[in-house]
């Protein structure tokens, strides 16, 4: 799979999010929320400033990140979904 974002957005893959609850229970598809949690896929270079310069990303390929559940756009790459965000939406990064 290739894709670049533009500018300040970042390529998020799902998190898995766990089949059993902690008491045992199988969670069906329908019942589970949506996740907010994934890994950095690909970032843009940046935005651009009112000033015209290129404001570089804090966000780097490779960091968990949690995001607002309602944020971005989803899409699926080679069966696998995928999440574009904004720098913005992002709430932190999980070390």
């Amino acid at each position: 799979m290739k894709f670049k974002p533009l500018k300040d957005r970042i390529l998020v893959k799902y998190s898995e999010e766990p089949e059993k609850s902690a008491g045992g229970l199988y969670i069906p598809d329908s019942a589970k929320e949506k996740p907010q949690k994934g890994e950095v896929v690909a970032v843009g270079p940046g935005r651009i400033t009112d000033d015209g310069k290129l404001q570089k990303m804090e966000i780097k390929k490779g960091d968990v990140v949690l995001f607002d559940k309602y944020s971005g756009s989803k899409i699926n790459i080679d069966d696998i979904d995928f999440l574009i965000i904004r720098e913005d939406d992002v709430l932190g990064i999980i070390e």
